[in-house]
């Protein structure tokens, strides 16, 4: 049995009561692994087809999560001896392709339960990973924006790689504190995302070294650090708009009565009304701050690992009222340099089957990006990326980017091959080495840059001469 921190024990008793001995009981059983389909590249049956050959659904391979279309728990044939078709599910090139993310199943239900919209602007403030923007932009379907933000510029480096690999292309990826943030987006989203720094208590099955997190930090640091967090955001939210606020904590500070602060910035908040699954369980009113029971923190939800499958999670959404005086302007700001695309560059993206607007080209640096549409001035900011990176032009030649090869689709561009998943030429790849093409397989294929994919899905770039393609996959990305 794993030992707790006797303060957080006494903690849970007085919360759960004889519920509690449930509780403690679920740290004997093992915690639940997901994978989540990016709906940007494949539908989760179309994923589930793919993978048929060797694991279905049936096998309880795979078994949906309740909460989400395109979630599934990943079964003990996975997680103990490896899958889709013999391989773990973090080396297999599905994952290379950006077909997947690995995110556990409880976490998977804040970006679910936000209802973006296509043409929505969206806002993650506290991203890192990435795994609920991944979310966030395949909802959006390559329309609107997306900001994701990390404070930690570590954190966000992984953050760009994981909407990259997903191929995203109309996000803004910044590090900033959510004050600045604030300055540059008054009043500007239509929905917003806050998956909050927190004391981890619902994490503590899945990693008991958060025990000692928890006993250092307590649960007063991270309630300082949501409440300047909430401040900001609520100032970014455009009248109508939606905000969802989640951790993976069991905290009544950190969770009803966030809420409860969150609600008092602004009179025009209410809470939503959210889907009540199998073993989900309601805000509780008796847990709000002392003097204030509010019964409309009944609409928030909590999931318990003995309740559901899955770890410990919090989730609630307001609503800030519609304002008939707002002007919602989408006038677009950005500053564009003036530097031209050089003629190989131009020349490069004709080869390309997309719709690009060539107005929404920009050079920095000599690197080629492709702004999302709409976006405002964002000078000042800390940015890791805005928009599309297409590739970077130098002397007489263009360089197309990892994230362009992610973004595309196999028959958006003329030379491109396809190889099957089982082919040892693709995990070849993945780790960076020069591979041959069969003479059948050049039927099509001219010298210069190829798209390389697997069962039709990209991986990245090679540069083919007369069959043997050099390795263009990016070195930080490879498989090792």
């Amino acid at each position: 049995m794993m030992k707790l921190p006797i303060e957080f024990e006494n903690r849970m008793k007085k919360m759960l009561g004889p519920d509690f001995d449930n509780y403690l009981a679920s740290f004997e059983l093992q915690s639940y692994q997901g994978l989540r389909v990016n709906n940007l590249k494949v539908s989760p049956e179309d994923f589930l087809e793919l993978t048929d050959d060797t694991v279905t659904i049936d096998k309880t391979a795979f078994s949906p999560v309740d909460w989400t279309d395109n979630g599934f728990y990943i079964g003990s044939a996975v997680q103990n001896d490896g899958d889709i078709k013999g391989i773990k599910p973090s080396k297999h090139p599905y994952y290379f392709a950006g077909m997947y993310y690995l995110q556990e199943p409880s976490a998977m239900s804040t970006a679910s339960l936000l209802p973006v919209e296509e043409g929505d602007r969206v806002l993650d403030i506290c991203a890192a990973p990435g795994g609920k923007s991944t979310e966030l932009a395949a909802k959006l379907k390559g329309t609107g924006l997306l900001v994701s933000n990390d404070i930690s510029n570590s954190r966000a480096k992984a953050l760009l790689k994981n909407l990259e690999l997903f191929g995203v292309g109309n996000s803004l990826i910044t590090s900033v504190a959510p004050n600045e943030l604030a300055k540059h987006f008054p009043s500007f989203f239509d929905k917003i995302l806050i998956d909050a720094p927190c004391s981890g208590e619902g994490m503590f099955r899945k990693q008991s070294n958060m025990t000692t997190a928890w006993e250092n930090n307590g649960v007063d640091l991270f309630v300082g650090l949501q409440r300047s967090i909430l401040k900001e955001a609520v100032t970014m939210l455009k009248p109508g708009g939606k905000l969802i606020y989640s951790t993976c904590t069991f905290s009544p500070e950190e969770n009803e009565q966030s809420i409860q602060y969150l609600l008092s910035l602004d009179d025009s908040l209410s809470l939503v009304e959210l889907p009540l699954y199998d073993g989900w369980d309601k805000g509780h009113t008796e847990w709000g701050a002392e003097g204030d029971c509010n019964e409309e923190l009944t609409k928030c939800r909590r999931l318990w690992p003995h309740k559901v499958k899955g770890e410990g999670h919090f989730v609630a959404m307001v609503e800030k009222k519609a304002d008939l005086n707002y002007i919602d302007d989408k006038t677009a700001s950005y500053n564009f340099s003036k530097t031209k695309l050089s003629i190989e560059t131009v020349d490069f993206i004709k080869n390309i089957k997309h719709s690009f607007d060539p107005k929404r080209m920009d050079v920095l640096k000599d690197k080629v990006y492709y702004i999302p549409k709409d976006l405002p001035d964002v000078r000042g900011l800390r940015i890791l990326r805005c928009g599309l990176l297409m590739g970077e032009m130098k002397k007489n030649r263009f360089e197309p980017s990892q994230a362009l090869a992610m973004f595309l689709k196999k028959n958006e561009f003329d030379n491109s091959i396809s190889l099957k998943c089982d082919d040892d030429r693709v995990v070849r790849y993945l780790k960076g080495e020069t591979i041959e093409l069969f003479e059948q397989e050049l039927a099509g294929i001219s010298d210069g840059y190829v798209l390389i994919c697997v069962d039709d899905f990209p991986l990245g770039w090679g540069k083919n001469t007369r069959g043997t393609v050099k390795n263009k996959y990016l070195a930080g990305w490879r498989m090792m």
